[in-house]
């Protein structure tokens, strides 16, 4: 058997965090002294303890680590599943890493040649488009930020199965509209979408109308700053919005290896805006 002292020393992790261990249930005592409550552990937990140094090295959390051990699968099973979730997550967190550094690279170019960190708002272009009534197939839902990637292939994926099932046709890339203007602690009023040639049971009708255009290539981390100068543009023009944001994705993120592959289309559908004079009547 092994002191607390003993196995804390062997395995790199503090007597305070074994405590906490037992309390969340996550690796207990092998035996407890009635007597004065020293705590002791055997030889084989060794090797659950240097598991779980090895699971939060990999960034998962506590709770995701009990989770494993507590699985109805077998160890090996559970582990797999969820060693190649975490691979994905973490995936995903370097490609955004490597485009904030890319970032982080052209804003010191910038700033080398005197110009401002902003300047490049200046290469955004906005168009005043017209787009027309379509038929859309759609799964409205309330999306957290950090779950968006994941809902993302979800929801396609219902999708295109109705398609499949009902033999329609798709008329444009997916698009996904967001109807609200702000996160809420359930999320954002998210609708993903896929336009269909054919109008049927379960689709909607979607009228744009006029729209302000921007087409993105790249990391979807300019997205915020279209928006940005969208809400600019129709500002300065006397136009306001008349309808739900949309992106399309002209290029499937699942298919390309490198975030500047992508293309994507933002829409803000926009109408002139009506003056009114203190009488509440219309001014021409």
């Amino acid at each position: 058997m092994l002191t607390i002292g003993e196995f804390s020393n062997i395995c790199r992790v503090s007597a305070k965090a074994l405590r906490y261990y037992a309390e969340i249930g996550l690796i207990l005592p092998d035996e407890i002294n009635p007597e004065n409550g020293y705590r002791y552990y055997s030889i084989n937990q060794l090797e659950k303890m240097l598991l779980i140094n090895r699971l939060k090295d990999y960034c998962f959390s506590l709770e995701e680590i009990k989770s494993i051990f507590e699985s109805e699968e077998l160890m090996d099973e559970a582990l797999f599943t969820a060693l190649n979730k975490k691979k994905k997550e973490i995936a995903i967190k370097v490609r955004k890493f490597e485009d904030t550094l890319h970032q982080i690279d052209s804003d010191l170019s910038n700033l080398r040649k005197g110009k401002s960190i902003m300047s490049y708002m200046e290469n955004i272009n906005v168009q005043l488009v017209e787009i027309p009534m379509m038929y859309l197939l759609s799964i409205r839902k309330n999306v957290l930020e950090h779950e968006f990637s994941e809902e993302y292939g979800i929801c396609f994926g219902k999708l295109l199965r109705k398609m499949e099932e009902k033999k329609l046709t798709a008329a444009a890339p997916p698009m996904v509209l967001f109807h609200s203007d702000e996160y809420t602690p359930f999320g954002l009023d998210t609708e993903f979408a896929i336009p269909i040639k054919e109008y049927a049971t379960g689709t909607r009708d979607f009228c744009p109308g006029l729209c302000l255009k921007t087409v993105v290539q790249g990391s979807y981390l300019q997205l915020s700053s279209v928006y940005a100068k969208q809400i600019e543009w129709a500002e300065r023009e006397g136009y306001e919005n008349s309808n739900a944001l949309y992106e399309v994705y002209v290029i499937d993120p699942a298919e390309v290896s490198n975030e500047s592959e992508l293309i994507t289309e933002v829409y803000y559908p926009v109408k002139k805006r009506v003056f009114k004079d203190q009488t509440g009547k219309q001014i021409l």
